[in-house]
């Protein structure tokens, strides 16, 4: 058992259960680390580490269809802190955005009253991170401003819009999913709504396209590789719209631009996953799925590799990873070696057992390390399956699927020779980069081969359909304070009762303890529990009556009536005792039985003509305390007698005390029968009192109807108050000490329940209505709270009770349970309220000074030279509590994860690469992994050339091995020769697939500006001569065949290129200057008519380094003007190209102190920047500022080690921080030089 403290207050709290069918979309996977949920109304936030619900989010009045955490690609400080934010749209048109962690709306949108159709935040400028894209159905994209709820602009179109996709590595272009086709919109600007109507396409369904429905002849010969690729998916793109049989285009179920390379995008349809090639509109690869396997409901395409994840029909997740496309030995016919993208089935995780109630619904994946999944079941369940990769061989080699290889990195560096790392850190770190054409492979000396598995490694569960019956466990009190856990008991439909602890919310048993639905069920001590069911009735309105006695520690159960229950009335209730001593069974057509709890016996079962009961309650007053009294004086006279008689031998006189002693102890054991009293009503109104004691059973007084009074449904004591309510919504207050009665109609139909709140004096009740629930207090008779069905909720209210004095449980249709305040208005809890019962890793949650301490805590590692992870040995001016937050996270981290980061082999560059996934903090990710890889490969071209020089021959190890460049999801930030490698691969496989002239051109065009110019002429005469642009082709042939560097020839070429370009023909004037080797020019030409994105890609395919640096500082420059405003674009490119000492000056004038000083200090670590007169300004400026940044921080010791290198304004912070201290700690000037020394060393 878990040992717990008591927590007297519980939190408010949502129990939930199955999911909404509207809910099906509503589930993200944020970069924070947490899963969003929508069920029903209510939103829940997971956290897939530790499989628990942290936060529940209540405010939406419909069904939530669409949630979407923010983005984190900002840089992170006080002023733009670590937070939780999340934007909600429900399905009557509002959307929500979150505080998560106080549950609090930042602000509320409607626009119009339809379920949103899509959201998305904007994440291409640096500008503002507030902004939110929403579809408000039928045609609608609104953009907001997510902060403060005004709408920025909005564009309607023509078609109904299902959902939209953004292109990752283009932030203007997006495309529409719409009910005709796919709307390209080429012009997207957070400044103003995009101008044209977008560029509309359609597809012709996959199944309807001429290639599946036409029949070969036999006599035709087989058709050779390239052809059979081509008719094996024909999907056609065309700008007409296709004939009616063509569309069944509603079939296509999702679109998404691949976040893996730039313009290709995937079409998901029930049987295939299409992949298309923008740049050409046409299909490069297809994943179909054979007849009997299960259809697809939805894919995630990776970012890190080129895979995709695959949800099925059954639950199951396939992972599919792009085949390499590396000729390979056996396939010696260049035809063969690719023929299109293919994408090989890696792993799979196991389906689950699909019935009408119980399918998948979403998946989501991890952003941060794309190596976790999550599928959500419509029954509430949400399953957790983790990516793992072992070494080790194919279990069949026969397969013939290549191996996948490990990277030799960890973190993006080379492993040192002891270096601890996580295999499973993310997709990257577990499988290398599928390779392209013109790429060695691999040696397999370093390398191992792996193999992928799903792991199952977390499932939370949800409540069951409703109806419920609920009852909370007896009250906290005095006596069982040390021992006291607050325990729900829900009775399902299905039998089952679950037993909730409402400190954690998390399920503390499920019994099956009944065959139908439990109606009801009553306490009998704090650990065991009484429930009935009843099963339906047969013919003669006869049923099966189940009576349960459950032990919960032991999980024991015993029919509680033994033999009986067979053919008879149901039972409508059962009421225990106060003392729990005995149990009224009440049936519908049948007199009640009494039974004593203690023995398990019946004291009576009443006569024929007892009256039918309608409404009973035990008095809470009983005459325990004047019987225990009695049996102490009967014992005090015992004991005296046997003084008395003292002259009787010592031998007896021990038997005699043995025999008192065990008389005692029986007594004791067999509790004494207290008499207590039970008040019932008949048809008629008459209240009746009967007494208990014993196994005697007395009648007492009657009391006349009230004549205001209907028929009584119910009935509740406590103290000197009684309360009766009746079937017209009256409710009748008696006060038995002063005789008084006072009735009160609610008009609000039907009393069902009523309860008094626990707690001495504590005269607050809780009444249950058909249509909601009231809290009344009973001292001044008046109404303290309400809620109705249709006013202030929107669901139904099943069962009710109290669970503390001043908390409410309330279980509704919706299929949650409540814990609510008395007010009971529904409201989201305050996450640092919550108790936890594992702590969760989330840096998020704390506030914002704390989180960024946290940071640079893990980044300045070690502290006084030893590696530690508890804060509290470090010089941390801070409140205790802050301290033990921040100690609570360091201690939630994995023992894997502390082993890594405590390891002195982890380079500064690999810490911060590891902490920014840790905190899932994009724009660092993204600047440490650039910066990191260029780093190195600068450092490492720079010992070449010094080795060179030297006149050393170069000796093998030192070349940088093949596997270093970085992923192509980087796009132009690539190394140059690697991006050339994958621009000649890509036009090689659109050559492949073209089907068309128009596609034929634009391949030609490609090979032109590519330097390809034989196999462009080739293409070029393939045009047929009835084509209008025949002649042109040809004569472009010969053109191109026939340029010889002749100057007139060239200057011809060029004025007529110029005169082109401004004439409006762009493309064609950069074509002519790149057939006479001015594509430096056709660079210049294209920025200058705003294709910077174009001129980039042509500067990195066909410029020599000075030149095509050239080209990408003016993008860099581009992109950091005040109305591109994209400057963290820029330092990636600057990067790219090794302007170390700008990027540093770029960071420092951002004010991303912490980043621009350690990547100084990484720079000169690898001696990429040289410590001089004209560096040392900004070295030392940049230190300055990072120590005054810790200081704000409170890491007193951190921002001395960092003043203490920044020159004559450090020494100034030094004498400010140790003020009145006695000078400076001498530990701290002696490590530095240490580390100074190792510098110079460097």
């Amino acid at each position: 058992m878990i040992p717990y403290t008591v927590n007297i207050k519980l939190a408010a709290r949502t129990l939930t259960g199955t999911l909404n069918l509207q809910n099906k979309t509503a589930v993200d996977w944020g970069w924070q680390g947490l899963i969003a949920q929508g069920c029903h109304s209510s939103i829940l936030i997971i956290d897939p580490k530790t499989a628990q619900t942290i936060q529940v989010l209540e405010r939406h009045k419909a069904n939530v269809v669409k949630v979407k955490w923010s983005r984190e690609n900002y840089y992170h400080n006080l002023s733009s802190p670590y937070c939780l934010r999340l934007a909600s749209g429900d399905a009557s048109g509002k959307i929500i955005v979150w505080d998560v962690v106080s549950g609090t709306a930042h602000c509320e949108i409607q626009e119009h009253s339809k379920p949103i159709g899509d959201l998305e935040w904007l994440w291409n400028q640096d500008a503002s991170r507030d902004l939110l894209l929403a579809v408000h159905p039928p045609n609608y994209i609104v953009l907001w401003n997510g902060d403060t709820g005004t709408k920025l602009w909005k564009k309607s179109y023509a078609e109904n819009i299902l959902s939209f996709s953004f292109d990752p590595f283009d932030p203007s272009n997006m495309a529409l999913l719409t009910s005709e086709g796919i709307v390209f919109i080429t012009d997207f600007s957070y400044s103003k709504p995009p101008g044209s109507a977008g560029k509309k396409v359609y597809i012709a369904s996959p199944h309807a396209s001429p290639a599946h429905t036409k029949p070969a002849p036999a006599t035709a010969p087989a058709p050779t590789g390239a052809k059979k690729a081509l008719n094996k998916v024909k999907v056609l793109i065309t700008n007409e719209k296709p004939t009616a049989e063509a569309v069944t285009l509603n079939d296509c179920l999702q679109l998404s631009y691949l976040p893996s390379k730039r313009n290709h995008m995937l079409l998901l349809y029930p049987r295939e996953i299409l992949i298309l090639d923008l740049e050409l509109s046409q299909t490069v690869g297809v994943v179909a799925i054979e007849r009997s396997g299960v259809p697809f409901i939805q894919v995630i395409p990776c970012a890190q590799r080129d895979a995709l994840y695959c949800l099925h029909e059954n639950g199951c997740i396939t992972l599919r990873v792009c085949r390499s496309t590396v000729a390979t030995e056996e396939a010696a016919d260049p035809e063969q070696s690719v023929q299109e993208l293919v994408y090989d089935l890696r792993s799979q995780c196991d389906a689950i057992r699909v019935t009408k109630t119980v399918r998948p619904y979403r998946m989501v994946i991890c952003p941060v390390n794309e190596n976790k999944a999550a599928l959500m079941v419509s029954d509430g369940r949400a399953m957790l399956w983790e990516l793992r990769a072992h070494t080790g061989k194919a279990a069949n080699p026969s397969s013939g699927l290549s191996p996948l290889y490990s990277p030799v990195s960890f973190c993006g560096a080379p492993l040192g020779p002891n270096q601890k790392k996580i295999q499973d850190l993310s997709l990257n770190s577990m499988i290398g980069q599928t390779l392209i054409a013109g790429e060695t492979l691999p040696t397999s000396s370093h390398q191992q081969e792996v193999q992928l598995k799903f792991l199952l490694t977390g499932l939370l569960s949800g409540l069951p359909l409703p109806p419920f019956a609920i009852r909370m466990c007896p009250p906290l009190t005095t006596k069982n304070i040390n021992h006291y856990q607050p325990l729900l008991a829900v009775g399902t439909s299905n039998g089952s009762v679950l037993v909730y602890n409402l400190t954690s919310g998390l399920l503390h048993k499920e019994l099956s303890v009944h065959s139908c639905e439990v109606r009801g069920i009553e306490w009998v001590s704090l650990t065991s529990f009484l429930s009935f069911a009843t099963s339906a009735p047969n013919n003669m309105g006869l049923v099966r009556n189940e009576l349960q006695h459950v032990d919960l520690p032991t999980g024991r159960c015993f029919a509680f009536r033994g033999e009986r229950g067979n053919d008879e009335p149901p039972i409508e209730m059962i009421k225990v005792s106060h003392l729990k001593q005995y149990l009224v069974v009440v049936f519908r057509d049948k007199p009640l039985e009494l039974w004593d709890i203690r023995t398990g016996t019946l004291l009576r079962e009443m006569a024929k003509n007892f009256p039918t009961v309608t409404a009973l309650e035990w008095s809470p007053s009983h005459n325990l305390k004047s019987l225990k009294k009695k049996q102490m004086a009967a014992r005090e006279a015992m004991a005296r007698q046997t003084v008395s008689d003292a002259e009787q031998s010592s031998v007896e006189s021990s038997v005699i005390s043995l025999l008192q002693d065990a008389e005692s102890k029986s007594e004791t054991s067999q509790a004494i029968s207290a008499r207590e009293h039970f008040v019932f009503t008949d048809t008629d109104g008459q209240v009746y009192h009967i007494t208990v004691e014993g196994n005697t059973v007395k009648d007492g007084a009657r009391i006349p109807p009230d004549g205001s009074m209907g028929s009584i449904a119910c009935i509740a004591w406590k103290g000197d108050t009684l309360v009766l309510g009746d079937v017209d919504g009256n409710l009748n207050f008696w006060d038995l000490k002063a005789r008084l009665s006072r009735g009160i109609p609610t008009h609000r139909g039907w009393v069902k329940k009523i309860r008094f709140a626990p707690g001495k004096g504590n005269q607050k009740l809780l009444v249950m209505y058909t249509d909601g629930a009231e809290v009344w207090d009973t001292k001044e008779v008046q109404m303290v709270s309400s809620m109705r069905i249709g006013r202030n909720v929107n669901y139904r209210i099943l069962d009710i009770d109290w669970c503390t004095s001043d908390k409410v449980v309330l279980a509704s249709d919706d299929g949650c349970i409540r814990v609510l305040e008395m007010a009971m208005k529904s409201a989201s809890y305050r996450m640092d309220e919550q108790d936890l019962t594992d702590p969760v890793w989330c840096p998020y949650l704390l506030l914002p000074r704390a989180a960024l301490t946290l940071k640079a805590f893990l980044l300045l590692q070690p502290w006084s030279g030893t590696f530690t992870m508890d804060v509290t040995q470090v010089d941390y001016s801070e409140k205790d509590e802050i301290k033990g937050l921040i100690q609570e996270q360091l201690n939630s981290l994995s023992n894997d994860m502390k082993s890594v980061l405590q390891d002195p082999e982890l380079s500064l560059l690999q810490r911060c690469l590891l902490v920014s996934r840790l905190f899932g903090d994009e724009s660092d990710l993204h600047f440490w992994t650039v910066a990191s890889h260029y780093i190195q490969s600068f450092a490492q071209a720079r010992q070449l050339t010094v080795s060179a020089a030297e006149g050393q021959a170069q000796s093998e190890g030192v070349q940088p091995s093949p596997q270093s460049h970085l992923d192509i999801c980087h796009d132009v930030l690539c190394e140059t020769s690697y991006f050339q490698k994958f621009q000649l691969d890509r036009v090689h496989l659109q050559e492949v697939k073209r089907s068309s002239y128009e596609h034929t051109k634009k391949c030609a065009d490609q090979l032109l500006l590519l330097g390809q110019t034989d196999r462009a002429v080739q293409l070029l005469l393939e045009t047929s001569a009835d084509n209008p642009s025949y002649y042109c082709d040809s004569l472009k042939a010969c053109l191109v065949t026939t340029i010889t560097s002749s100057g007139p020839s060239q200057s011809t070429i060029k004025l007529v290129a110029t005169n082109m370009i401004a004439n409006g023909k762009l493309a064609e004037g950069v074509q002519l200057l790149c057939l006479i080797d001015k594509a430096a020019d056709a660079c210049r030409y294209l920025q200058t008519y705003g294709e910077w994105n174009r001129a980039a890609w042509l500067a990195k395919v066909r410029l020599n380094p000075a030149e095509s640096s050239d080209v990408l500082k003016r993008w860099a420059e581009h992109l950091c003007s005040p109305q591109v405003n994209h400057k963290s674009k820029a330092i990636l490119v600057l990067l790219s190209l090794g302007c170390f000492y700008k990027v540093g000056e770029m960071l420092h004038s951002m004010r991303h102190f912490d980043r621009a000083a350690l990547f100084i200090e990484a720079c000169l670590k690898y001696g990429v920047m040289e410590a001089n007169d004209s560096s040392n300004k900004l070295i030392e400026a940049a230190f300055l500022e990072y120590a005054r940044l810790l200081r704000t921080l409170g890491l007193r010791e951190g921002a001395a080690l960092w003043a203490s290198r920044a020159g004559s304004a450090g020494e100034q912070l030094m004498e400010e921080l140790f003020q009145g201290e006695g000078g400076i700690p001498e530990a701290i000037l002696g490590e530095e030089v240490v580390e100074l020394g190792l510098e110079s060393k460097e």
